[in-house]
Order: C-alpha cells, then structure tokens, then sequence
C-alpha cells in the first residue's frame, strides 16, 4: 500500500511528505476497520482503496483553490479527509446526513489529529448562510443541478464549485447553463485507474 501511495504521488506531481502519506494511509487503516461494521464504502481490497479513495481524491488538489472548503455528501470523509492531509494550511467542513458516517469521521480527526477539519451531520439545505465557502466540492454526490440547487446559498462571492464526475457530464453541464458559467471541465488521470474521470469547474452567473 505504501508504494501504490507513493507511486501515486509522485505520478500525480504532489509534494505528499512521508509523514502525510502515512496518515493517509492511518485513516485507510480506520476506514477498513470501521467497515467491518458500519458498512461505509464497498471497496474493500487495500490497494483498491489506494487507487479509488486516496488517489482519486488527491488528483483535484491542482484545482484547489481558496482556504475554506465545503465537502457535501463527503460520506466516508471523500474526497475531505485526503485534501485536508495533504492541504493542512486550509479549512476543510466535512457534512453528510449521515450519523454513522459523521462517527466515523469524528473519530478520524481525533485520532489522526486533523485540526483544519470540521465534522458536519446535516443535510446540505438545512446550512445557515452565516458561512460560506471559497469551494463546494463533491464526489459522487448528486448532479450538477441538484449540487447548484441545494448549496449556492453557501457559495462566497468569487467562490467556484468542483464537482468529481466519471464521464464527461454533458446532459448535467446542458440543464445548469442558465444559472452557472463553466470555468472548466478537466480530464482527470488518477494512476492505476483505467476509468473515465472529469473535474468540473462552475461559477454562478450574476444575478
């Protein structure tokens, strides 16, 4: 596991340090674990996790910009834990509707000791617009329409959405160009995964 990691990092150019590669690979550690009985993700091969959890989440750090970022629907905390190990200098809100899941990723940052995360159980509507993010990232959480409908409240003025999609998402990009600019769709290489992957890139239009 710990050279796929290697071998990922450095494939993908990130400066990942030792130490930050073993926490990534502590929290796999804590996610096998808590699988046994919660159930959290369905990959259950060690390297499969390398490739489809770590290394999937890492290959949007390149696209990553601002300091405050909210992961709706981060689930087992993807792709919010491995950013934040590898971001430590930015803020990372991890939410999820889900109370096993928001255990477990309470758990995760007590134990791996990731003071830029906040742990979040709500669903995404129900926010205050008290905060809002520089970047609303989501990983397989629902389309484009539904990601813009439920979280544009919590958008900051400037700020961008970035949504992790497989193939490229042309029907989703057709049913939101009224309400978002496209800044971007990028064709993403995760190492060791021969799968379709695409970065999406939105801004909201002015109203």
């Amino acid at each position: 596991m710990q050279q796929c990691l290697a071998w990922g990092c450095d494939a993908l150019g990130l400066d990942i340090s030792a130490a930050q590669q073993q926490k990534l690979l502590d929290y796999l550690d804590l996610l096998q674990k808590w699988n046994r009985a919660y159930n959290l993700t369905a990959i259950r091969d060690p390297l499969a996790m390398v490739t489809r959890h770590l290394l999937d989440s890492l290959a949007v750090v390149p696209h990553l910009s601002g300091n405050d970022c909210l992961d709706i629907g981060t689930g087992a905390g993807l792709p919010g834990i491995p950013l934040a190990i590898a971001l430590p200098g930015r803020q990372f809100h991890l939410l999820d509707s889900n109370g096993k899941k928001t255990r477990f990723l309470f758990q995760v940052k007590m134990e791996l000791g990731l003071a830029n995360i906040t742990v979040c159980q709500a669903r995404v509507e129900t926010l205050a617009t008290s905060r809002q993010y520089d970047v609303i990232v989501s990983r397989a959480f629902a389309s484009l329409a539904a990601m813009v409908a439920g979280t544009r409240h919590l958008l900051a003025p400037g700020g961008c959405f970035l949504a992790m999609k497989g193939a490229w998402p042309q029907d989703e990009l057709a049913a939101i160009e009224d309400q978002c600019v496209v800044l971007g769709v990028e064709s993403l290489t995760v190492p060791g995964l021969d799968e379709q992957r695409h970065l999406v890139r939105l801004a909201l239009r002015p109203s």
